[in-house]
């Protein structure tokens, strides 16, 4: 259903906004934590790519930030790698232009 009122620039200024209050340094331990948290069950399609992506950087820094609307940011600098995922609903990978925000984020803090 389309809508009228969807302003895509508008929602990402308040997704960055949202994201530069809450991102944060999250240790390798933690991001374990969270992905058992969101993936307990062994077989969900997501979890492999979820664990593959903190072990095949895990000597990296992460970071972990949320948005207003409840997506959850895995980001990682070393390697200008990331994932969202909205608990519940969907998880993917951080397209260019999502990468580059969080490059600027992360590089301000």
């Amino acid at each position: 259903m389309p809508s009228d009122n969807l302003n895509m620039d508008e929602i990402t200024d308040a997704r960055r906004k949202a994201i530069v209050e809450t991102i944060h340094p999250i240790s390798v331990e933690e991001l374990k934590a969270l992905g058992e948290a969101l993936f307990p069950n062994i077989d969900h399609p997501w979890r492999e790519k979820f664990f593959t992506f903190i072990s095949e950087n895990a000597g990296a820094t992460f970071h972990h930030g949320t948005t207003h609307d409840r997506i959850h940011i895995i980001y990682c600098h070393a390697q200008d790698k990331g994932m969202w995922f909205m608990p519940g609903s969907g998880m993917g990978p951080l397209q260019a232009k999502g990468l580059k925000i969080l490059k600027e984020i992360v590089e301000e803090k």
